[in-house]
């Protein structure tokens, strides 16, 4: 009978330190912390191509994932380099590079970095004017180690005076990924400012991290005067802005890169 009694007792106590954990975990916030970084090719903002300067933004901002536009693949003016190859290696992320364009004697258009492998990702060319530069958008879907998946989307849109391109895309943008199943992050340099008629069609979908009422500028590195990259997410009930930060070198790109620290709730 002690037996007995003593292997219920053993029995019951398993059974509330199981579920005790269960709880803690389900307690437990789920971070995840997102960099869009424009890194001007890999050339620096002084010609000196240091690789290294953009990876230790990249490393020193512990994002989770990164976001890269202006991304050379073995071009004569990146002497060659996979760059978002080389940026991965350099801080331990794994690398995705998706081409817009070919460029000069090799490929040109945009990165992700992560610290978590990747279900799966597509490339998702995105509408422009002939005779203007094509633009493309890149995804992952991939775990986190709470066992959440999430997708992360990378984008970079038209720069020229004339809006006609951005929109087109913004409106792509919202068409594409309004299927996705999973809370999605969108990450980018977008080339356009707040209120915009582009960022307005955005925003009718996705909610973007930034404060309308205290705005940080990207753009340019050097004193900063307006904000063109951001970090949106969908859909609002699932994520929650805890910070945001913007990273201005003045020699590693031309861009400040924006970090953005998200709740993913449950």
């Amino acid at each position: 009978m002690r037996v007995l009694l003593f292997s219920f007792c053993l029995l019951i106590a398993f059974t509330v330190f199981s579920q005790e954990k269960k709880l803690e975990k389900k307690l437990e916030k789920i971070y995840v912390k997102v960099l869009s970084f424009n890194i001007l090719h890999g050339a620096n903002t002084n010609g000196s191509f240091n690789l290294d300067t953009i990876a230790n933004i990249i490393k020193n901002s512990d994002a989770d994932f990164v976001s890269l536009q202006e991304v050379d693949f073995k071009t004569n003016r990146a002497r060659k380099y996979d760059l978002t190859s080389e940026l991965g290696y350099r801080t331990k992320m794994v690398s995705l590079f998706g081409r817009a364009i070919y460029y000069d004697g090799g490929e040109y258009g945009e990165g992700i970095l992560s610290k978590y492998s990747f279900l799966s990702s597509r490339k998702v060319d995105l509408p422009y004017t002939r005779g203007n530069e094509p633009r493309t958008a890149l995804e992952v879907t991939t775990v986190l180690t709470s066992g959440d998946t999430i997708s992360f989307i990378g984008s970079h849109f038209d720069h020229l005076k004339d809006n006609t391109d951005r929109v087109m895309q913004a409106k792509e943008i919202n068409k594409v990924f309004a299927k996705n199943k999973y809370p999605t992050i969108f990450s980018g340099d977008l080339n356009d400012v707040p209120n915009s008629k582009t960022i307005n069609i955005l925003e009718n979908f996705w909610n973007s991290s930034y404060l309308k009422e205290n705005i940080e500028y990207t753009y340019p590195s050097k004193n900063p005067t307006k904000k063109i990259d951001y970090v949106m997410f969908i859909p609002k009930r699932k994520w929650k802005v805890i910070k945001t930060k913007t990273i201005c070198s003045t020699i590693a790109s031309d861009h400040c890169a924006y970090l953005v620290t998200l709740e993913l709730l449950k």
